[in-house]
């Protein structure tokens, strides 16, 4: 498996771990929008922490200096002063200075060199600064980088500078540097300190967010639960109603539905069983009128001949309408058969190409009466387990609905098979239907041209009772239709009925029609 292949996999885990878990959806939006909250929250604190300490040390740097400064003028100007050499009293005073507190550094520019206290060098002040210094006597300040001596890390920290005057008027530019060591401290420390509340924080939140998602998750789950044991036939099934909530307004409502739910689908069942009790009794009370009916017709249908012309044409119609309205009782009872779920099969070792050439050859006689050829294709046998009876109906009433419709043009029935199943699929080329009409066509006496007369006389049932047979034996029944380009009937079986089946050895749009064209 390439790697291409391995990310595509975990991505797809990924996805379905994240639309498959409410919770996980809520707790990590819940975590991820408190981060950032947290974080921007952490980061102005800090900014504005930053911002007040480093304000308050500049003031401090710049009071201290001032006074530091003054001193050490006042120190410069002392009459005693005078017998030191300059280098000397500079240097005094630097150390004087740094004796006073130890907060600060001191660097004097002296006539000899620069004269440095606290263990830095020259690069602690900024060459800016040394500008402003040597162009003025006032008193300035700049942030700079500490730099010592030792192996100590820099820190940052304000430099203030100015100029010492003695008594006879000579400059020497003064430099005060006071490194942010305390404040640097505080500001990790804070840091720290934000740091670990932010995290306690956003482990609270994600605890808290989990629990309140809970709350709400798991109602929603027992609901969903309940509708699923709803929808697969516990109609008594109900939850249960806790407070005023609007989870508890959900369990209301549920159970209210619930009730209208029940309550329909025992009526409509009530209303089912009297339907087909009326239906199966209906025709049964009428087999014994009919068959009484049907009698007197074969004697007056026998006698035809010796009637006038009228009479006669009135007795041969009164037959054939007999014919049809016994083969519409035969077809209601085997209807009622199957709603009242009577319905058997009587399952034997049968070769489908026998059973299709079988009812071919009796149908020809019809077929070609209406100038259609009917053409049988086949690879070989195809044996599976099925109702021969059954499958005999299912044929016969495709057959004879191809030859109605056909318009005298050729009928192609194919029969097929693979390891799992076995298919015969007849075509023909009338008028079709509309593809929204391949499934209405399967209905109970639809027909797709209410105009048209049957050829047959067909009850209407056939293709009804054809698709209840294919059920019957775990099968399919699929039609094929275009407008002008005729239609085509597969009927799929498996050959047994240990397997489901998964595909059909026959595709159900016929093979000589573009299928780039059938979605039209």
């Amino acid at each position: 498996m390439s790697h291409l292949q391995k990310a595509e996999r975990r991505a797809s885990g990924l996805g379905q771990l994240w639309w498959g878990s409410l919770p996980l959806r809520v707790l990590f939006t819940t975590v991820a929008a408190s981060f950032l909250v947290l974080v921007l929250a952490g980061l102005l604190l800090m900014q504005q922490a930053r911002s007040s300490i480093v304000e308050t040390k500049r003031d401090a740097s710049v009071t201290e200096a001032t006074g530091i400064h003054n001193f050490m003028t006042e120190q410069l100007r002392l009459p005693e002063s005078r017998s030191f050499a300059v280098y000397e009293q500079l240097t005094n005073l630097a150390e004087q200075a740094q004796q006073q507190a130890g907060q600060y550094k001191v660097v004097i520019e002296g006539p000899a060199g620069a004269i440095l206290s606290g263990g830095i060098t020259w690069e602690s002040v900024p060459a800016v600064l040394q500008k402003q210094v040597s162009d003025s006597d006032k008193m300035f300040i700049t942030p700079t980088e500490v730099v010592f001596t030792e192996a100590i890390p820099n820190e940052p920290g304000w430099a203030v500078g100015t100029t010492l005057i003695d008594s006879a008027g000579e400059r020497f530019p003064v430099y005060y540097i006071f490194p942010m060591t305390n404040e640097v401290a505080t500001l990790k420390a804070l840091q720290r300190a934000v740091v670990v509340t932010g995290l306690a924080l956003l482990g609270a939140l994600a605890a808290i967010a989990y629990l309140v998602t809970v709350q709400v998750v798991r109602p929603v789950r027992r609901a969903s639960q309940t509708a699923r044991r709803l929808a697969s036939g516990n109609l008594g099934e109900r939850m249960a109603v806790r407070g005023t909530d609007d989870i508890a307004t959900l369990a209301v409502s549920m159970n209210d539905m619930a009730e209208d739910l029940a309550a329909r689908i025992q009526e409509l069942e009530s209303l089912s069983l009297v339907q087909r009790r009326f239906v199966s009794d209906v025709s049964h009370e009428l087999r014994t009128p009919m068959t009484t009916i049907r009698m007197a017709a074969d004697v007056l249908y026998d006698s035809r001949d010796d009637f006038e012309p009228r009479p006669r044409r009135t007795v041969e119609l009164m037959s054939t309408q007999i014919d049809r309205f016994d083969s519409l009782l035969a077809d209601l009872l085997e209807i009622s058969r199957y709603d009242a779920g009577a319905a058997v099969l009587d399952l034997d070792e049968v070769d489908l190409l026998i059973l299709v050439e079988s009812e071919v050859d009796a149908q020809r006689d019809f077929a070609a009466r209406q100038g259609i050829r009917m053409r049988v294709h086949s690879s070989g046998p195809a044996t599976a387990q099925m109702d021969s009876r059954r499958i005999r109906r299912i044929l016969r009433n495709l057959l004879t609905n191809a030859i109605e419709h056909g318009d005298s043009r050729p009928i192609d029935i194919t029969v097929a098979s693979d390891a799992n199943a076995v298919a015969v699929a007849v075509r023909d080329r009338g008028a079709g239907f509309l593809p929204s009409e391949s499934g209405l066509v399967f209905e109970r006496f639809w027909r797709a041209d209410p105009s048209r007369n049957r050829v047959v006389g067909g009850t209407g049932l056939g293709l009804a009772i054809a698709l209840e047979d294919a059920r019957l034996h775990r099968g399919w029944l699929s039609a094929w239709g275009r407008p002008g380009r005729g239609a085509q009937f597969r009927l799929t079986l498996p050959r047994d009925g240990l397997h489901p089946l998964l595909g059909s050895p026959l595709p159900v749009i016929p093979t000589d029609v573009d299928a780039r064209r059938t979605t039209t």
